[in-house]
């Protein structure tokens, strides 16, 4: 491809080069639009697989297999010019000396354990963003094993954007932003697994020109042209609510006065991280760290995100995640839990609700609109337009992480992308529906006095004369 004669392909200097030469069983090759990532998977499974022979046994996934086209067609281009076999109806590459490649779909869980006792050498899920739960991805590592020798791996391409950003940057971008460093997970039994996110820039490729570059900064908003043009991982493009501002929504924790108010808001996940919330209602105006939690204002002090249901890591009963909720509440004065309705079904027994209630954890059905409860957040995420009415600790770090992550669902933009880490967000709109806010609106009609609202140095007047009272 560079040009030399008898040289098939040849990786470009730089990320492409780290890629193939990278031993780690896991790898992120990941940046922006037009960096050689698929390029650079079908070079190296090329060499591995000349190398390796019949002991090399790798699949190259994408989520639906029609969205492997174009890669399938590179393959051509590199496996076709040294001597590899294509089944098209099989999608599968196979060499004379029985090294293999196929390109196979990976939706689901179910998907990544169609291939247990395959002798699976490599895997490479491709666009990695385009899954919002990395548990099929993580799946195949289960799947992944050799019998000769050859050292198995597993990788993974991207760009920035998509419903699978959240995991992906947790994962990968924010232990080592500027990548290239092993990074490693602890294993039972004191051993570690090891991993790497290689960032891959336009700028390596070398065969894309100015031209491109052009195009990339038409597609849309600024932060989609960072996204993509220089692989920022913090452009949040189209996020549903874009009127979301740490600065302002999150606040660094305080204790909470006994006489506000407290709830606690529930979405069960019967396949899903469960998810708990538990709110209080400024009564009052109050001076805080971060400026004014002004009086009807939400409070999000405490948050449980956990795991029940089958089909995953940890499961939990409906009595124990109940058990759970009231051991994280002793000393609180709970006025009412709220939750997802669907927990009241009963399918051939008693309802989660039910079950719940028996341990003493009890809840009442919430408004499940879901169009009028996204408005509900982001009226209060807006509050009257200099404050919001709607807060978060930062220790409620999977909020923070989750809901300004959020995107529009492709077909009803006015809703959220069911398929996204949600959970979070549907408590919060059960817990915001249970106590509906409302914003002043200016209209004709007779003079209304309104009772002053003090400002914020008026606020820290009277707290500091109140002080110094207590201490006269």
């Amino acid at each position: 491809m560079n040009g030399q004669p008898n040289i098939v392909w040849n990786p470009q200097p730089g990320p492409q080069k780290a890629l193939v030469d990278c031993p780690l069983p896991e790898v992120f090759f990941g940046g922006a639009r037009g960096g050689g990532k698929t390029d650079g998977v079908i070079g190296k499974y090329a060499l591995k697989g000349e190398r390796y022979g019949a002991g090399f046994n790798a699949i190259f996934f994408r989520r639906e297999l029609p969205m492997a086209d174009d890669a399938i067609e590179r393959s051509h281009l590199v496996f076709g010019r040294i001597g590899w076999k294509y089944n098209a109806a099989k999608y599968t590459w196979r060499s004379e000396q029985g090294a293999r490649l196929r390109f196979r779909p990976l939706e689901r869980i179910s998907d990544a354990e169609k291939y247990q006792g395959q002798n699976l050498t490599d895997a490479c899920v491709e666009e990695a963003g385009n899954y919002p739960d990395p548990r099929p991805i993580d799946r195949l590592h289960g799947v992944l094993r050799s019998a000769g020798g050859v050292p198995t791996q597993l990788l993974l391409t991207g760009n920035p954007g998509g419903p699978g950003q959240q995991w992906i940057r947790a994962r990968y971008i924010d232990p080592a932003p500027a990548g290239m460093r092993i990074l490693s997970r602890n294993l039972p039994a004191g051993r570690t697994h090891r991993y790497v996110f290689i960032p891959s820039r336009l700028q390596n490729n070398r065969y894309l020109g100015d031209d491109y570059i052009d195009r990339l900064h038409l597609v849309g908003s600024n932060e989609l042209v960072r996204a993509w043009l220089e692989g920022d991982w913090s452009a949040i493009e189209g996020a549903y609510f874009d009127c979301w501002s740490n600065a302002r929504h999150v606040l660094r924790s305080f204790e909470i006065p006994k006489h506000w108010t407290r709830f606690r808001s529930f979405d069960w996940g019967s396949a899903a991280p469960f998810s708990v919330g538990w709110w209080a209602i400024a009564s009052d105006d109050m001076v805080g760290p971060a400026g004014i939690v002004p009086r009807g204002a939400m409070v999000r002090y405490r948050e449980w995100y956990g795991a029940s249901g089958p089909g995953v890591g940890l499961k939990m009963t409906a009595e124990q995640v109940a058990e759970g909720i009231l051991a994280r509440e002793v000393g609180d004065d709970i006025a009412y839990g709220i939750a997802d309705p669907s927990i009241y079904a009963q399918d051939g027994g008693p309802s989660i609700a039910e079950r719940m209630a028996r341990v003493g954890c009890r809840w009442r059905p919430g408004d499940n609109k879901r169009i009028p409860g996204w408005e509900q957040m982001r009226a209060r995420m807006i509050g009257d337009g200099e404050r919001p009415s709607l807060f978060v600790f930062d220790t409620c770090a999977d909020f923070v992480r989750t809901v300004p992550m959020l995107q529009h669902d492709d077909i009803k933009s006015e809703d959220i992308d069911t398929e996204s880490e949600d959970h979070a967000a549907d408590e919060a709109r059960y817990g915001c529906m249970s106590r509906p806010y409302t914003t002043p609106t200016v209209h004709d009609g007779p003079i209304v006095v309104v009772p002053h609202r003090p400002t914020f140095d008026e606020l820290r007047e009277t707290v500091a004369k109140r002080r110094d009272k207590e201490a006269y």
